[in-house]
């Protein structure tokens, strides 16, 4: 089975605690702090692989959690950070913030790598926050909450050459007779329910081939098979598109153009592809109902180069791969959206909030900025309360509360926690 798209739950890991700890040693009745600071949280890093060429895995794992940094340890000792989380994924994935709909990263080629979620930052222990008026602090930092997401993943595949037509048109026979692939095949519409890669070897040269499922009109708008295949047109270098002339109850000219209408109106960039009509079957055409010689002439005249092949008995082919390497290295098209080895993501910063609202003299604070801030404290420590009344004097909370008439010793409610601030 071909899978091409998935969903998962990423989350990077969380930082270690910082620890409160004083030096124990004989003969020092007072020995100072020495709490050393957690680890930092493990990365989330999506890498290609070439070995793999399917989202398969993301079918059966669907959660995926980078490893914590360690608490900090007496003795001044560092937590250690935790492993970061390597994902491996096929190149041409696309990673795509699920809510938003942001591209994250388009690792396009083998090797490359994103990191996407960072992992969150080591919490300091009690020995950084020993100064010449504060020599024995009891508190220390808790460790940074790791990020989270929800992403898609999007393969494009990566051919050189990509066959385009209706059902039916002859487009797996095609590859199946130019290369080993085996694709299924059927007189039926949507016999292929997944792209077919395939390697063509042609007079010492090779190129990929990709049998793109068919497509029908409204393909642009989903319907169909619909842009599940669309998208990995986009990555080709060159488009075959094959026409069956051997209908007689069908107009081969507005097929081809009902196709290219639907590529188009899916993306710009599609009209940038060279294409060669091929005209396909003509071993099963009936020279009554259809003249080759003046269909030919009117493709030509439209500016393609065209082709009348049959995919089954292999007429005319070997003209045809002659062309197709030929425009190859003529069309150097660069479907490599972003070649930078490593892209770093970085999540917009939501816009903290802080609330304040007072009752009865009592200025109650709430919002996403106060609990970031409490997260890192212990309100019930008088140094660590000192602290945090140091960081919302810093962070421009308390000229806040004093826009509201607050002054020197009004009490404070934070999170039911309840204290009087003096500068």
């Amino acid at each position: 089975m071909f899978i091409d798209s998935a969903k998962i739950y990423i989350k990077s890991g969380n930082g270690g605690n910082g620890v409160i700890s004083f030096r124990r040693e004989k003969y020092v009745a007072y020995g100072g702090p020495d709490g050393g600071d957690g680890g930092k949280g493990g990365d989330v890093i999506f890498i290609t692989d070439p070995n793999i060429s399917t989202l398969m895995d993301f079918k059966y794992k669907r959660k995926y959690v980078a490893e914590s940094g360690e608490n900090g340890s007496g003795n001044n000792k560092y937590g250690k950070d935790g492993d970061d989380l390597i994902i491996k994924v096929p190149a041409g994935t696309q990673i795509i913030r699920d809510d938003t709909n942001e591209l994250i990263a388009d690792l396009a080629k083998s090797g490359q790598k994103a990191i996407v979620l960072r992992g969150g930052r080591g919490g300091r222990g009690n020995a950084k926050f020993a100064s010449a008026t504060l020599k024995t602090p009891r508190f220390a930092e808790s460790g940074e909450e790791g990020k989270e997401l929800y992403v898609r993943l999007e393969l494009k595949l990566l051919a050189d050459v990509g066959l385009v037509g209706f059902p039916n048109a002859g487009k797996s026979t095609l590859l199946a007779s130019c290369t080993n692939a085996r694709p299924k095949i059927a007189n039926y519409p949507f016999t292929t329910l997944y792209p077919n890669l395939g390697v063509v070897y042609h007079k010492g040269k090779s190129f990929v081939m990709a049998d793109i499922p068919g497509l029908i009109e409204g393909a642009h708008k989903g319907e169909g098979l619909g842009y599940d295949f669309l998208k990995h047109i986009e990555r080709t270098k060159l488009i075959l598109h094959i026409v069956d002339v051997s209908d007689p109850m069908s107009d081969p000219i507005d097929d081809f153009k009902k196709i290219n209408d639907e590529m188009y109106l899916y993306s710009d960039r599609l009209k940038e592809i060279p294409q060669i009509a091929v005209l396909n079957k003509i071993d099963a055409v009936d020279p009554s109902s259809i003249n080759l010689d003046d269909l030919i002439a009117k493709m030509k005249n439209l500016g393609y180069d065209v082709f009348k092949i049959s995919a089954m008995t292999g007429d005319g082919i070997d003209g045809l791969l002659d062309k197709t390497i030929e425009m190859l290295d003529k069309f150097k098209v660069d479907v490599e959206e972003n070649t930078e080895d490593v892209i770093i993501y970085n999540m917009p910063k939501e816009d903290e909030t802080v609330e304040i609202e007072i009752k009865d003299g009592v200025y109650y604070l709430s919002g996403t900025k106060i609990d970031r801030l409490l997260k890192r404290v212990n309100l019930q420590d008088e140094n660590s309360l000192r602290y945090f009344e140091m960081i919302l004097k810093k962070s421009g909370v308390i000229d806040m509360l004093k826009e509201k008439g607050f002054k020197d010793g009004d009490a404070i409610n934070v999170r039911d926690f309840v204290f009087e601030y003096y500068e």
